[in-house]
């Protein structure tokens, strides 16, 4: 088979992950996928990439593979508290299996920019892993969220990715307050649940 033709048979293999759903909620309600996840992370990397010293085409390669893993299991929740080497083993194994349709050099070039965002090991995962938290809070703070939503949960969630640039620093501000308006709307200015 060439390359275009494994390219192409990777590419169609990809799109399962336009169905993969998440435990976030788009502005009209509907759960978003975890292809549209990762196309605003790449925007969002791309917008504030140039700040940083990093490799800005590494850095949009690895926004869009990082969560190739899901393709097959889905997407597994941080809020549930999920077992993580279980669920990394289950992660690699499926983006070794939907990069396996490549040519070989591709497949070992983003196996390697996969395991380098994972395991944090450079300026462009610091960054990416930083702004996979970011961008998943400013959805959770835009979605229209089912009335059980747990707000709270954002104000922890990847709080340690923030601290190495002050523009991340600035970010995670910004995040937190419009978390904090949300967890002050839920339950009232007495801190009593809101009936929904």
């Amino acid at each position: 088979m060439e390359p275009l033709e494994k390219q192409l048979e990777f590419i169609k293999e990809a799109e399962g992950l336009k169905s993969v759903v998440r435990e976030a909620w788009a502005s009209t309600g509907r759960r978003e996928s975890t292809a549209e996840h990762s196309w605003r992370l790449a925007l969002l990397a791309g917008l504030l990439a140039p700040s940083f010293n990093v490799d800005i085409g590494k850095t949009l390669m690895m926004c869009l593979i990082h969560d190739l893993g899901e393709l097959y299991i889905g997407d597994i929740s941080a809020a549930a508290l999920p077992d993580e080497t279980g669920k990394h083993l289950a992660e690699e194994r499926d983006i070794k299996h939907v990069l396996s349709l490549l040519p070989t050099e591709q497949k070992e070039t983003l196996f390697a920019l996969w395991q380098e965002y994972n395991d944090n090991t450079s300026p462009e995962a610091r960054l990416v892993k930083a702004l996979d938290k970011a961008e998943t809070i400013i959805q959770h703070n835009q979605g229209k969220n089912p009335p059980d939503f747990d707000y709270e949960f954002n104000l922890e969630y990847g709080k340690p990715y923030f601290t190495g640039h002050p523009l991340l620093r600035q970010l995670r501000d910004i995040l937190d307050t419009e978390t904090a308006s949300h967890v002050r709307e839920k339950t009232g200015a007495h801190g009593k649940q809101v009936e929904p």
